[in-house]
């Protein structure tokens, strides 16, 4: 998968250029339904203390950032029901750039969220993938 490297390199790239980077992570609590999502997902979702629900190792090495630096959503946005808004305003960011898997969900979703909320969203293409080559060209064109 070249995802994670082309992550790793995007990150790099940014810090050397004086650009925040704030990872997110994606998790239930063990006993969470995840109400709607876990029905769509038939109660397949990402449990803490999972692999799945891990930083990849090269990506968070990469970013070596403080875990506050580390937004916890469990749903598709990282704005929802986090710090997320308030922390890029407190760094003066305006513009977003979405790295991260599943491009046409959380990354998407993400993207519009950011949008809408004043931020200028920028993707890396190489570095967000999803589960078929048609669905993350879909989501790069909208």
């Amino acid at each position: 998968n070249p995802t994670p490297p082309a992550i790793a390199t995007t990150i790099t790239l940014c810090q050397r250029a004086g650009i925040p980077v704030i990872l997110t992570r994606h998790r239930h609590k063990p006993g969470d339904d995840g109400g709607v999502l876990g029905e769509w997902w038939s109660g397949d979702l990402i449990i803490d203390g999972t692999p799945e629900s891990e930083l990849i190792p090269e990506v968070f090495a990469a970013a070596a950032v403080k875990a506050e630096e580390v937004v916890e959503k469990n749903t598709y946005s990282a704005f929802q029901n986090t710090r997320l808004e308030e922390r890029l305003r407190e760094m003066g960011v305006k513009d977003v750039i979405v790295t991260g898997v599943m491009t046409n969900l959380c990354c998407e979703t993400t993207a519009r969220d950011a949008f809408v909320r004043g931020f200028r969203v920028f993707f890396s293409t190489d570095a967000t993938a999803t589960a078929s080559t048609e669905l993350h060209e879909a989501t790069l064109k909208n």
